[in-house]
């Protein structure tokens, strides 16, 4: 006999916990269906231990900016215990405690490879015998995430290479890195291990920039900091062909223009796939693996009946760990009757790389604006030159940008450049989300002297070109 309950989830990551809790809160019934660990990516090979990874490099090089504390520094990371304190941050890789938390809450846990078997139906494969059928009285919610995307160069799904797990969950530093993908992923990761102890550190951007789909200026900033640490960045440079003579042996990565590139390991961050391959979507009518395109009630579009919904990744909106919370929250308040819309991931999606400098922007970056067809302009500040920003130490600096709607005079967007730039974003997406007036900002008074000074100045900017 099936297993009834009101809510089924597909996936048991953060996106999939949430979803499942939220109904739970309503007074619902739910369970969560995970053949992986419950906490999926973010918590064991994507936001914690890659920030684990990033924090020692990023607090040493703090210390050394400070001319009263840099005489203090007379050592380096201590390699063994960084990679022990990612491993404390990733639970060693053992879900108790996420399992614990989410039973606790009420929800059912089933173990095992779900997959869509008709309408309002899972069939379960947990290793031991027939599929265990569960079916939903009101929702089955797809939070089955994302994959790596490979791309199409020649020989590269043959050999061995590294991807977001491998690159978090590594238990020694190469000494020669070459990180195919300049976006968040590659940036973080070669910062991390250039600072843990990889002597060379090489990363290969086909676009003309890092971090591609921000400001022009980020990627500029951010190589230059790279450079200035001997990590090599290599943009506007496409990968032909990728080989290695054995598992263990060096990989060598050819570019389009011939040069070849020689690496212990070849760490491929060229994006992210939506995990629909195997989740029985066929039986419900729709193509398998692509991303699950839903409509801002987060139903997917297609299938009759609004039972089906998909948050997180898996949908494609935002591939954003917060985002897919923020969803999943949507979802729980949906699915028990009370109407929302999920518009935030449209126009006021908060993102941070946590480079060293941080990249911390929100909501849309001039060009999205104008080809949205609104009207802006833009003022910019050099946050080294408040006094917040002066005295995290000598050499301090990064742009912080407005973008501003001029006819509505609110904000569309903003992004900072700089040292720990991620803890300003939040007044900056509720100005955004908020659409709070340029001249009721000017009365939200910033503590002197803090970082959150450039807001002032930004103001200050903006009145002037106006």
């Amino acid at each position: 006999m099936a297993q009834q309950y009101d809510v089924v989830v597909l996936g048991g990551g953060a996106t999939g916990e949430n979803a499942a809790a939220y109904a739970r809160e309503h007074g619902l019934s739910a369970v969560v269906v995970e053949d992986e660990l419950i906490g999926g990516q973010c918590s064991y090979w994507a936001c914690m231990p890659s920030k684990a990874l990033l924090r020692p490099g990023e607090a040493l090089t703090a210390a050394r900016r400070v001319p009263a504390a840099a005489a203090a520094v007379t050592g380096t990371v201590d390699v063994e215990q960084a990679l022990r304190s990612r491993d404390g941050f990733a639970s060693n890789w053992d879900d108790t405690g996420q399992y614990d938390w989410l039973t606790g809450a009420g929800v059912d846990v089933v173990r095992g490879r779900g997959r869509l078997a008709g309408e309002r139906t899972v069939e379960v494969d947990t290793g031991a015998g027939a599929p265990v059928t569960v079916t939903a009285r009101k929702a089955v919610v797809v939070a089955t995430g994302s994959l790596p995307a490979i791309p199409p160069v020649e020989g590269l799904r043959e050999i061995t290479t590294w991807d977001n797990r491998d690159a978090t969950s590594a238990k020694r530093i190469p000494s020669r890195l070459l990180v195919l993908g300049g976006g968040v992923v590659g940036a973080e990761m070669a910062q991390a291990y250039r600072r843990l102890g990889a002597d060379e550190v090489t990363i290969v951007e086909r676009a003309d920039r890092l971090l591609s789909t921000e400001e022009p200026f980020v990627g500029a900033e951010l190589a230059e900091a790279f450079d200035a640490e001997g990590i090599r960045v290599l943009t506007g440079a496409g990968a032909a062909r990728a080989a290695r003579e054995a598992a263990d042996g060096p990989v060598t990565l050819t570019l389009d223009d011939g040069t070849d590139l020689v690496g212990d390991e070849l760490l491929v961050a060229t994006g992210r796939r939506a995990r629909t391959d195997d989740l029985g979507l066929d039986t419900v009518g729709l193509e398998p693996g692509g991303f699950l395109e839903v409509d801002d009630r987060l139903r997917v579009r297609g299938v009759d009946g609004d039972w089906l919904y998909a948050v997180g990744d898996v949908n494609g909106r935002a591939l954003l760990t917060h985002q897919g919370k923020y969803q999943a929250r949507m979802v729980g308040d949906l699915v028990a009757g009370r109407e929302q819309t999920a518009w935030a991931d449209h126009r006021a999606v908060p993102r941070v790389a946590f480079t060293d400098p941080q990249v911390a922007a929100v909501g849309h970056t001039e060009r999205q604006a104008r080809d949205a067809g609104v009207d802006v302009r833009t003022v910019r500040y050099d946050i080294g030159s408040v006094a917040g920003g002066a005295l995290h130490g000598q050499g301090v600096g990064g742009t912080a940008q407005l973008v501003v709607d001029r006819r509505r005079r609110v904000l569309v967007g903003a992004v900072f450049v700089g040292p720990g730039v991620g803890e300003l974003l939040h007044a900056a997406t509720i100005a955004v989300v908020g659409e709070v007036p340029l001249d009721t900002l000017w009365h939200a008074v910033p503590a002197f002297p803090t970082m959150s000074e450039v807001w002032l100045r930004l103001l200050e900017a903006e009145r002037g070109s106006a």
